[in-house]
């Protein structure tokens, strides 16, 4: 979900306040140069003949090992932080699964859980996320929030204070009121973050926020109870177990301390993680505070070393001049680049920006596909069948420059079969949007598009 209208609205004020970010300038081809990957598991690095099986077992479901050897080269390149073996990955779509996964592991809590989301709702499903989270403090499970400012600014204050009064910890995020900051006051930078971390052992985070939006399925056929006047929401969420667990819980606790929350309780935040799957994960945090958005310069960099295809899925789609041509470069190489966007959204402004790039787009050999029937709100991407991410991170300024993000890389082909069967689907339920189409639209959507584009920086 995007910023209120209100909020988009006095954003620029602000933001002339804080001053103006801007996106880094990717090298081309980072791969290239790059070291052989170093793979580290639940005890630190690998052996190089462990590192060396790891990787073969990624090879194992390809057919182009050359291609994964220079995405895990580019993953290394990229970051200091470490990719991360022998963790379980499983993909979520939609409400109601990734929902009811986040109550069962927080029925399971035993020692803590630590949540950071945009938006928390009081609604229906709000309040079961309360009542959930309160059971657990009165069980003696030390529960810790962070809500941002904006993203609750509709949540009424008897909300968070029934938590506080359970003993939860609450934290809220770059507070609107500067009399409340702890941290400073910079109202344009915003935690658009979505993670749970139950018991330092498992942890959730994608593109899902806590509203009863999200109370429907999103595919057709598969959920066709709904309420007439409800617009459903698609979505994509990862629940991840294993070594890169931890990687996210010191993430929320940077967050904590860096907003200058109250000390958390004692807990047992970084238990011991051992092996329980097969997959390599890269966790990426991003922040208004660094020098410039690792997420944003990872994903140029993958797209920048693709060979096949590109696939990217992404709700909030305003991309800037790098992007675009990263993306037109790529199918001057030969590469099959296809976008899956929305169809609908909640954000006028940021929907026709982004529309407003797609004669650009279109005639670079780009292919549009717009979803149906629903408010997408995915951000996902697939490269080459070895390399998918998922996250909090639209395709928009506000997320690379603006907004706190996190992302989640995942590498091999296994789990890239199960993100392109996703997209399938997704695309299976979308409209092409051709040139010569969309060459041919009215006026009056030209006009809002111009208008969406002036304002693209701030959205």
């Amino acid at each position: 979900m995007s910023l209120p209208r209100w909020a988009i609205a006095v954003l620029p004020i602000f933001a002339l306040l804080s001053g103006c970010g801007s996106l880094p300038r990717i090298v081309p081809d980072m791969a290239r140069s790059a070291p052989a990957a170093r793979i580290e598991g639940a005890r630190g690095p690998l052996s190089a003949a462990r590192s060396k099986q790891v990787i073969e077992g990624l090879r194992s479901a390809g057919n182009d090992t050359d291609v994964l050897d220079r995405h895990l080269a580019l993953e290394q390149a990229i970051s200091d932080s470490p990719l991360l073996a022998g963790n379980k990955v499983a993909l979520l779509q939609n409400g109601p699964a990734t929902y009811e996964a986040m109550f069962t592991a927080i029925g399971a809590a035993r020692d803590h859980i630590n949540m950071e989301t945009y938006i928390l709702e009081d609604d229906e499903v709000g309040r079961q996320f309360a009542d959930a989270l309160v059971a657990k403090q009165r069980e003696g499970v030390q529960v810790n929030l962070i809500h941002d400012s904006v993203g609750t600014l509709a949540t009424p204050a008897e909300f968070f204070q029934r938590l506080v009064d359970a003993g939860i910890r609450v934290l809220e995020f770059n507070p609107v009121n500067p009399l409340t900051a702890k941290a400073g006051w910079d109202v344009n930078q915003r935690d658009h973050r979505k993670l749970l971390v139950v018991d330092g052992k498992t942890a959730f985070l994608g593109g899902i926020n806590i509203s009863s939006v999200y109370s429907s399925g999103s595919f057709v056929g598969r959920n066709p109870v709904r309420a007439p006047d409800r617009q459903a929401w698609r979505d994509t969420d990862l629940q991840i177990e294993g070594p890169a667990v931890a990687e996210l819980q010191k993430l929320f606790l940077e967050t904590w301390e860096k907003q200058k929350g109250e000390p958390l309780a004692p807990r047992d935040y970084f238990p011991t993680l051992g092996r329980v799957g097969s997959e390599v994960v890269h966790t990426i945090g991003s922040s208004p505070d660094n020098a410039y958005s690792l997420i944003y310069a990872t994903l140029i960099s993958a797209i920048n070393s693709a060979e096949r295809e590109v696939l990217l899925t992404n709700a909030y789609f305003v991309p800037d001049p790098q992007l675009v041509t990263s993306l037109k470069d790529a199918v001057a190489r030969g590469v099959d680049v296809k976008l899956v966007l929305p169809a609908r959204t909640d954000s006028a402004l940021v929907f026709h920006a982004g529309r407003s790039h797609y004669d650009d787009l279109l005639r670079g050999g780009i292919k549009i596909y717009e979803r149906k029937d629903v408010l997408l709100h995915a951000k996902t991407a697939l490269i080459d069948g070895v390399w998918s991410t998922v996250g909090s991170t639209n395709l928009d300024w506000r997320s690379f420059l603006h907004n706190q993000e996190l992302n989640a890389v995942v590498l091999g082909a296994e789990f890239g079969a199960r993100m392109r069967k996703a997209f399938d689907d997704d695309l299976a339920q979308s409209q092409q949007i051709t040139l010569e189409a969309w060459q041919r639209r009215p006026l009056d959507l030209r006009l809002k598009e111009m208008f969406g584009r002036l304002w693209q920086y701030w959205l």
